[in-house]
């Protein structure tokens, strides 16, 4: 416990369970959305994937992995469709 303390002391908190899972299931999107772009040859669903991987690195909100991840789906489902 002293070490969660300590982090808190330094204004570091540890991210939510909700966080993580939102992280990893939008991670693992964006990583089947980045194999089959490049299978596809489909360049806008490929770099969508790179942004679902790499996004969660850079939004520490949990409301806003959310509502981002969201917005990214919604694109690369556009994308998708034929």
């Amino acid at each position: 416990m002293e070490i969660i303390e300590t982090l808190r002391a330094l204004g570091i908190e540890l991210p939510s369970a909700t966080y993580v899972v939102g992280a990893i299931v939008f991670g693992i999107v964006g990583m089947v959305a980045f194999w089959q772009g490049r299978k596809r040859k489909r360049p806008r669903v490929t770099w969508l994937g790179v942004a679902l991987m790499f996004y969660p690195y850079v939004v520490w909100n949990t409301v806003s992995l959310y509502v981002v991840g969201a917005g990214l789906c919604v694109a690369l489902w556009a994308c998708w469709r034929p």
